[in-house]
């Protein structure tokens, strides 16, 4: 497997990993979102492949504060195989070089198989509380 930087070629399947991962809402704007991370730090924007397919994204920017994470989606036929974990480092990485001390993420809530991927790469829950304001509508 190989772990390397988006391409703008890879957007149909990484638009359709996302919607099989379930990771789609109808406030967010793939196409747009995918626009938007090319503008800002495109190098962080990371998938993994396998005999020429995707299998794997993430998503991981940073601010000069906290580093963040979005994104993680892994085809579901190759979860547990190790894919989610080789982009979370590529994206620690990522991070780490650029200076950055800490990263957040956000997790839906329910969503305890993923809480528990993550606890099982060292994440903790952080004792507060996320709140979001949307400044412009994805169309």
């Amino acid at each position: 497997m190989l772990i390397r930087a988006f391409q703008p070629s890879d957007e149909p399947a990484v638009i359709a990993l996302w919607q099989a991962c379930d990771l789609i809402r109808p406030w967010n704007n793939p196409q747009l979102d995918i626009r938007r991370k090319l503008a800002v730090q495109p190098a962080m924007f990371l998938v993994a492949e396998a005999d020429q397919r995707v299998m794997g994204t993430v998503m991981a920017g940073y601010e000069g504060h906290r580093g963040w994470i979005n994104y993680l989606a892994v085809c579901p036929t190759k979860r547990l195989q190790g894919v989610g974990r080789q982009l979370m480092q590529a994206a620690e990485s990522a991070l780490k070089a650029a200076g950055c001390p800490k990263i957040n993420l956000q997790v839906r809530d329910g969503n305890d198989a993923v809480l528990a991927f993550y606890e099982r790469l060292g994440y903790d829950v952080d004792p507060v509380v996320s709140l979001g304001k949307r400044l412009l509508r994805d169309a």
